[in-house]
């Protein structure tokens, strides 16, 4: 606090700033009736033009008093913006703000400027609703004699509806983005995307792409676009590019947050989720999504979603198909990928029933859901036994509710 009171303190002495014992309900009172007759709200001044006599009169009372910043009557204070350019503001508009307050705090914009010179700032980049604060700190800048900063103000991000983004827009912090199962890679690249662009084609950049190409000309004035859609597809991008390891790796949490895998894994586990990840790889946007997209696969006993059993229920002769595919899987004594598929196949020319309406019923009767990872992958991941213990279970619901 020292420093900042220091500072104030040096351009009171210096006649660069004064003493200002106006009460906050009177300045609140001069606001309103600004406002009311439709003029700027700015500080009238009045205490700039106090006498000595009448300061140390009032000293002598022991008044509280904040401190505020003499801005030069004439003239214009000027910003070279690195991404706007040349900003001018008169500075009759600008008031006599404080950056000392009465109970000795500072003020933003004077801890600010008095903050990053000691931390040796060159390069201010921050969002452009800041703009109208930089020609005060520009000031404090230049009556303090410190070295002003080269300044850029980024366009802000608005919502899909082109409102300033906020929480019913969704998500707002990277932790929220990170559980909801978004990559790490993802938001760089995509944040990077909000107000900057190398070229009109390219969309993709790895960190060192970033590094290389990113320039601080290239960012633009006007607002970006928060699109979640580019978002979820870029994050989707991302997911397909890793290795089935990686990617084992990632959803692992998410499997065990909802107790779906235990902490401590087993090799089988982990196994059976290196076989479930290349068959989910392409049709995940997030990490999270491997959750309602494979829980069937680990759970011991399904609820069948009401939409799913409502589409399924009245298939013709749906008794008979699983009947036959119950027959056909029990038989197979090599149970892969490819003897399923292949008896399954066999199985609708035998009984002349089309593809989609056949595996839809088997996929709603061994997953309790209309979408589900590919069918025959599926069937041998959760394994003979479990395939014909839910299709068994199936048959009989059906006959109950018909």
């Amino acid at each position: 606090m020292d420093l900042y009171r220091n500072a104030a303190y040096k351009l009171l002495e210096e006649g660069k700033a004064y003493r200002c014992f106006c009460e906050p309900k009177e300045l609140e009172e001069r606001r309103r009736k600004a406002l009311k007759e439709k003029k700027a709200p700015m500080y009238d001044e009045r205490c700039r033009k106090v006498s000595k006599k009448e300061i140390d009169e009032l000293l002598k009372i022991k008044k509280p008093f904040a401190i505020r910043l003499k801005i030069p009557e004439i003239g214009v204070t000027e910003i070279n913006d690195l991404i706007h350019g040349k900003i001018v503001f008169e500075n009759k508009f600008i008031e006599d703000f404080v950056l000392l307050r009465s109970n000795g705090n500072p003020t933003y914009n004077h801890s600010c400027v008095v903050d990053d010179n000691a931390m040796k700032i060159s390069l201010v980049i921050r969002g452009d609703d800041h703009i109208p604060n930089t020609p005060k700190q520009v000031n404090i800048y230049e009556v303090l004699g410190y070295p002003i900063p080269k300044f850029a103000h980024l366009p802000m991000i608005l919502g899909p509806d082109g409102s300033k983004l906020s929480k019913r827009h969704g998500a707002t912090t990277v932790g929220e983005y990170e559980e909801a199962g978004y990559l790490p890679q993802t938001m760089l690249n995509f944040l990077t995307l909000l107000g900057w662009s190398y070229d009109d084609k390219t969309t993709i950049f790895s960190k060192n792409d970033l590094i290389n190409k990113f320039s601080i000309e290239n960012v633009s004035k006007n607002p970006a676009v928060f699109d979640i859609k580019k978002l979820d597809w870029m994050n989707g991008y991302y997911i397909r590019n890793l290795t089935v390891e990686k990617l084992t790796e990632l959803i692992i949490p998410f499997l065990q947050n909802k107790e779906l895998i235990h902490k401590k894994m087993t090799k089988d586990v982990r196994s059976k989720i290196e076989e479930i990840v290349p068959i989910i790889q392409e049709r995940i946007k997030l990490l999270s999504d491997v959750v309602p997209l494979t829980d069937f696969l680990f759970k011991e006993e399904i609820e069948i979603e009401e939409s799913a059993l409502k589409d399924v229920i009245k298939t013709e002769n749906k008794d008979k198909i699983i009947d036959s595919v119950i027959t056909r899987l029990n038989s197979l004594k090599d149970f892969s990928k490819e003897k399923i598929e292949k008896t399954l196949r066999e199985m609708l020319n035998e009984l002349s029933v089309s593809a989609r309406k056949a595996f839809m019923l088997i996929r709603v009767a061994i997953s309790g859901k209309k979408i589900s990872p590919p069918l025959f992958e599926s069937i041998y991941i959760l394994g003979k036994n479990k395939t014909i213990q839910r299709l068994t279970e199936f048959k009989k619901r059906c006959q109950v509710l018909t």
